[in-house]
């Protein structure tokens, strides 16, 4: 069987269709399940708890140091 080749009989059509409709449905589920990973903020603050933690702490720091020089200019 020949894809797009003239001559195709109604039936090898259909079961074309068929396949290319199973094939576009597992991929549509693949892709949603993967959206829903990706998307899950728990599940990624779970997973990326490290990096959270040392982020946070830089940025704590960062608004410490800024809070200090304002501190120190204002003094002056």
């Amino acid at each position: 069987m020949t894809t797009g080749a003239p001559g195709r009989s109604p039936a090898e059509i259909r079961r074309d269709i068929e396949a290319k409709r199973l094939q576009l449905g597992g991929s549509v589920e693949a892709l949603r399940t993967r959206v829903n990973e990706l998307t899950d903020w728990r599940r990624q603050a779970e997973e990326h708890k490290q990096q959270l933690i040392v982020g946070a702490a830089a940025i704590g720091f960062a608004i410490g140091v800024r809070a200090m020089m304002r501190r120190r200019r204002n003094r002056a």
